[in-house]
C-alpha cells in the first residue's frame, strides 16, 4: 500500500474541495496516483448525482458579474437543497467564480462546456455534488448586453443586471438603483407598451372577478368594500376612456355643488387617481411604470428622465425562487 502523506491529501481537497478523509479514501484506493484519485472522487460525484437528480435544489446563491467596461453583465443562480450549505463561505465563493467565468460566454449550454480548472463546468457541479452531498445544479443564467450595464445583488438570494442607452454622467449610480428596483419589485417587462392584448383582457377579467368575490365576504363582514377597476393598464386606457372619466369627474364635481370656477384644481387630481386605480397590471410588472422604491412620489420612468439623454434598454433578474 502506498504511503499517503498529509502534503498529497491536503493538494486533492484543495483541488476537488472534497472533505480530508474522502480525499484520503481516493488517494489509497489510487495508490497515490493524484490524477486516478481525483477520478475516483468524480465518479463519486456521478453517483452521488444520479441518485439525487430528482431532488428539488431550492436553495443556493445569486450572483451577478459585469465585465470591466460595463458592457455586458451576467446573473446566475447556483443551487443546492439546503439553507446550510447555500449559506457555507466555500459555495459562495464558487457561485462567485462562476459568475466570473460566466461573463464570457452568452448561453448557459456554452457556459456549462468552459472550462473550470481542467474539467467543464458541467463536470465541476457534478464533482461538487459528489463532495457535498447534495444536488448542485445552475438553475438560472442570463446575459445582457448594453451601451452600460450594471448589477445589484440581494444577500445572495436575488441578481439583476440592467442595461441603459448611454453611459451618462453618474451612469453606475442609475444602473445601479434600478438593478434594485427590479430585484426588490420583480418587474416582468419594461413597459405597457410590451403587453399582448390579450393577456391584459385576460388579466382584466381575473383581477375583477377575485376583487369582486373578495368584496363579497367583506360585505358579510360589514367592512369597506375594495375598489373594482374598470381597468388595469395603460394600454386599455384610450383617449375616448379618458375623456369619458373625465366628464364623469365633472358630473361627480357638479352632484356634489362644487363651483365650476375651481373645476381646474380639482380635475387633475382626480384624474390622476382614475390613472393610478386603472393601471394596476402596469405597477407590478412593468418596470418602467412602477413607483420608484427610493421616492415613491415619481416613477421609475421620471428618475430615469432626471439623468437625460438615456433610455433603459433591457433587464435580467435571477432568484432562488
Amino acid at each position: 500500500m502506498a504511503k499517503i502523506t498529509a502534503a498529497e491529501v491536503g493538494k486533492l481537497r484543495k483541488a476537488t474541495g472534497a472533505g480530508m478523509m474522502d480525499c484520503k479514501k481516493a488517494l489509497v484506493e489510487a495508490e497515490g496516483d493524484f490524477d486516478k484519485a481525483i477520478d475516483i472522487l468524480r465518479k463519486k460525484g456521478q453517483k452521488v448525482a444520479a441518485k439525487r437528480a430528482d431532488r428539488e435544489s431550492s436553495e443556493g446563491v445569486a450572483a451577478a458579474k459585469v465585465n470591466d467596461d460595463n458592457t455586458a453583465g451576467v446573473a446566475i443562480v447556483l443551487g443546492c437543497e439546503t439553507d446550510f450549505v447555500g449559506k457555507n463561505e466555500s459555495f459562495v465563493a464558487l457561485a462567485k467564480d462562476f459568475a466570473n467565468l460566466a461573463i464570457g460566454y452568452n448561453t448557459k449550454e456554452e457556459f456549462l462546456a468552459a472550462d473550470f480548472g481542467g474539467i467543464t463546468v458541467a463536470e465541476k457541479l457534478t464533482e461538487q455534488t459528489g463532495v457535498i452531498g447534495e444536488k448542485i445544479d445552475l438553475k438560472a443564467f442570463e446575459k445582457l448586453e448594453a451601451a452600460y450595464v450594471g448589477s445589484y445583488v440581494h444577500i445572495n438570494k436575488i441578481a439583476a443586471v440592467v442595461g441603459l442607452s448611454a453611459k451618462v454622467d453618474n451612469a453606475e449610480t442609475l444602473a445601479k438603483d434600478l438593478a434594485m428596483q427590479v430585484a426588490s419589485m420583480g418587474a416582468t417587462t419594461l413597459s405597457y407598451k410590451d403587453f399582448d392584448p390579450a393577456y391584459v383582457a385576460s388579466e382584466t377579467e381575473a383581477r375583477i372577478a377575485a376583487i369582486e368575490k373578495d368584496n363579497e365576504e367583506l360585505e358579510r363582514l360589514g367592512k369597506t368594500l375594495k375598489n373594482v377597476p374598470q381597468y388595469i393598464s395603460m394600454s386599455q386606457l384610450t383617449d375616448e376612456v379618458m375623456a369619458k372619466a373625465e366628464e364623469d369627474a365633472k358630473a361627480q364635481l357638479a352632484a356634489e355643488g362644487k363651483p365650476e370656477k375651481i373645476w381646474d384644481r380639482i380635475l387633475p387630481g382626480k384624474m390622476e387617481r382614475f390613472v393610478s386605480d386603472n393601471t394596476t397590471l402596469d405597477k407590478e410588472q412593468c418596470l418602467l411604470d412602477q413607483d420608484f422604491i427610493k421616492d415613491e412620489k415619481s416613477t421609475v420612468a421620471k428618475y430615469v428622465a432626471s439623468y437625460g439623454d438615456v433610455e433603459v434598454t433591457g433587464f435580467k433578474r435571477v432568484s432562488l425562487g
